[in-house]
């Protein structure tokens, strides 16, 4: 049985691998997923399959260079429920598609602040930030678990498929808690599972970075956002293409077949969910 991987291993694995999209990512061509593949249906980057994904029209009026570099495995902006003038902290950015569409939504007299720990991948939001004179954004280096952002800054947090690539979840639902303001929303899309997954898909480093091996018990990660300090809690699921996870969990080369064939396969546990919790105003 192979043991758990440390928060640095986990770190520099998926910042690697989410470094090497960004860069062998031609500008205007779809990208490789990263839970997965364009063709399984999740973190589609392309064509309708976006657009379905996003309930929202504005993601039609942006540039291919913007989403085709798309990661993500829901909608968060419509979640948000965003409003003209608010601050929105983006956990996780990427190439920057979810904070174009947040700086739509808060207009001019808004903001939007994405962080994201891979260097690449800020590089393609910037360029993209310039190609759409998006003024109201800005991209900082930086991990989630230790955002660089002031205190009781903001009035909303989106994330997009991103938190459950953490090695530290309940540090990043306390630095959301930190960083948004008395009342404010943590909307976020995520992976999680229904039960833990056998120890030695935990322990796959490549499963990491397929987000399949980070993503908690839905009951864990609930329990996370309250330990934080969060109220109002409310999740909605909905389930992913079996064959797109069973694709991410074949690439664990001797730990497949464990993961395929254990007594509740891991594609079948394994879920996207839809989550909201509000930070209590006293």
């Amino acid at each position: 049985m192979k043991t758990e991987s440390s928060s640095e291993e986990i770190h520099i694995q998926v910042r690697d691998h989410y470094g090497k999209i960004a860069e062998n990512t031609p500008v205007g061509q779809p990208a490789g997923c990263g839970c997965g593949t364009s063709e399984s249906g999740c973190c589609t980057p392309e064509g309708s399959a976006l657009t379905t994904l996003y309930q929202i029209a504005e993601v039609k009026e942006l540039p291919a260079e913007v989403t085709n570099i798309s990661l993500g495995c829901g909608d968060p902006i419509s979640l948000a429920e965003l409003k003209p003038g608010q601050t929105v902290l983006d956990l996780g950015s990427g190439g920057g598609i979810d904070c174009f569409l947040a700086g739509r939504k808060v207009g001019h007299s808004g903001r939007v602040i994405g962080v994201d720990m891979t260097p690449a991948m800020l590089d393609r939001a910037r360029a993209n930030k310039q190609k759409l004179a998006a003024d109201n954004v800005e991209f900082r280096l930086g991990e989630i678990e230790h955002l660089p952002v002031a205190d009781s800054l903001v009035d909303v947090i989106i994330s997009n498929c991103v938190i459950n690539l953490s090695p530290d979840k309940p540090q990043v639902f306390r630095e959301a808690y930190r960083v948004l303001k008395p009342g404010g929303k943590l909307a976020v899309s995520d992976i999680v599972t229904d039960g833990s997954l056998p120890p030695d898909v935990r322990a796959s480093l490549i499963s990491w970075a397929e987000c399949v091996a980070g993503a908690l018990d839905v009951k864990e990660y609930l329990a996370a956002i309250q330990a934080a300090g969060f109220v109002d809690i409310a999740i909605s699921r909905t389930d992913l293409p079996v064959e797109m996870v069973e694709e991410g969990i074949n690439k664990l080369g001797e730990t497949a077949t464990l993961a395929l064939s254990s007594e509740t396969p891991v594609a079948e546990m394994v879920f996207s969910a839809r989550i909201t919790a509000i930070k209590p105003l006293g």
